[in-house]
C-alpha cells in the first residue's frame, strides 16, 4: 500500500513559477513509476508527467515548461512548473504505479496507475 500527499498548489500569475511535491509511503517507493496528472472542472483527467524506469514523459502541451523528479531517499516526486499560462488551471494529483512504462502513450493512461493522492489545486491568474 503507497499513500501519497500532494502540496505547493496555489494562485500564480501567468509566467510564474510553482514547485508541486508529492509525499509517499512505503519502502518500495523507488521501484514505482511517478506520475502527475490534472483535471480541470469538466474536463478528464490529463496526463502531465511521469518517471518511470529512468525515463520522463509528458504531453506536449507542458513539455519544455514542466519537469518531474523525484528523490527517492525522501521518497518524494516534484513537479516543476514554468511559465504557467491560464489553461494549467486545474487539481493537480500524484499517482504511482507498478508498471514500468516504455512510452508516454502507457505512461498517460490513468488506469494503469494503482494510488492516488487528494490533489492540490494550482490556479493561473491572466
Amino acid at each position: 500500500q503507497v499513500q501519497l500527499v500532494e502540496s505547493g498548489g496555489g494562485l500564480m500569475q501567468a509566467g510564474g513559477s510553482l514547485r508541486l511535491s508529492c509525499a509517499a509511503s512505503g519502502r518500495t517507493f523507488s521501484t514505482y513509476t511517478m506520475g502527475w496528472f490534472r483535471q480541470a472542472p469538466g474536463k478528464e483527467r490529463e496526463f502531465v508527467a511521469a518517471r518511470s524506469g529512468g525515463s520522463t514523459y509528458y504531453p506536449d502541451s507542458v513539455k519544455g515548461r514542466f519537469t518531474i523528479s523525484r528523490d527517492n531517499a525522501k521518497n518524494t516526486v516534484y513537479l516543476q512548473m514554468n511559465s504557467l499560462k491560464p489553461e494549467d488551471t486545474a487539481v493537480y494529483y500524484c499517482a504511482a504505479s507498478r508498471r514500468v512504462f516504455s512510452g508516454v502513450e502507457f505512461a498517460a493512461t490513468p488506469r494503469d496507475y494503482d494510488y492516488w493522492g487528494q490533489g492540490t489545486q494550482v490556479t493561473v491568474s491572466s
